[in-house]
């Protein structure tokens, strides 16, 4: 097998949550291309059903499941319809996530601040016990858990800490179900992202172009990321090219985290 062979997806089903849009959409666009067929999970139908075409368009095959994994209950039913396709997850990607409030920890609510630990945590929690027992019964299978690099440094001019708190947890997580999970089969990475202009971040930039100006100065490489500047990476940790990387973090941040 060549070395760009290893890299190949075909044959293999990867179910991504958030994968109509944003990072999730760039890095489904990915692995599609190299091969994989897919399942999207989304909460908005629309979204879901325009990537289904422009994915299929690919030669793939392509379902979608509408569900909210931000909550224990949701990621529970998306998972269970995701299944229900009849099709074995060999990689799952845990994209979902979201800062959405900016709020002193002092300040925050804690059932408020436990709605959005689910979202960034307890979902993926909950898709990797659902998705990861079929791998662990087949003793084979990709999980990549997407972090951030706000898990291991606190993002200045930002607040809502429950997003550090929540993604440093998924790192984690992904340690340990690596180590748990390393002779069974199963390997579990994680992809820590930077500032990537997705829609929304172009949106909240524009309305801050300040902060985006001072942001980008602490990048090393001058600017923000692309969004399908991840997805190769998504491939990488899923596919055989990494066969020997499990419980690893792979940060795509412009060396944001070098400073």
């Amino acid at each position: 097998m060549s070395v760009l062979d290893r890299f190949r997806l075909d044959g293999r089903t990867a179910l991504v949550t958030g994968g109509s849009r944003g990072l999730g959409r760039a890095m489904a666009q990915a692995l599609a291309e190299a091969g994989a067929d897919l399942i999207l999970v989304g909460r908005d139908p629309a979204t879901l059903e325009t990537a289904r075409g422009e994915l299929a368009a690919l030669g793939r095959w392509v379902a979608v499941v509408v569900g909210d994994v931000g909550t224990p209950a949701g990621a529970e039913a998306a998972c269970d319809a995701a299944l229900n396709h009849g099709r074995s997850v060999d990689v799952l990607v845990n994209n979902v996530g979201g800062r959405r409030v900016d709020l002193p920890t002092e300040d925050f609510p804690v059932a408020e601040w436990q709605k959005l630990f689910d979202l960034n945590f307890t979902g993926a929690l909950v898709c990797c016990q659902k998705i990861g027992r079929g791998m662990l019964d087949r003793r084979r299978g990709s999980v990549v858990n997407v972090t951030s690099i706000a898990g291991p440094v606190a993002i200045k001019g930002i607040r809502g800490r429950h997003y550090e708190t929540a993604k440093a947890a998924l790192a984690a997580l992904t340690r340990s179900l690596a180590a748990d999970w390393a002779d069974r089969g199963v390997r579990v990475n994680a992809i820590a992202p930077g500032v990537f202009l997705t829609a929304p971040n172009r949106r909240w930039f524009g309305e801050k172009p300040d902060f985006r100006a001072s942001f980008e100065a602490r990048v090393p490489m001058g600017r923000l990321g692309e969004p399908d500047e991840l997805g190769p990476a998504a491939v990488f940790l899923a596919s055989d090219a990494s066969s020997y990387v499990t419980g690893a973090t792979l940060v795509v941040d412009g060396g944001f985290t070098l400073w």
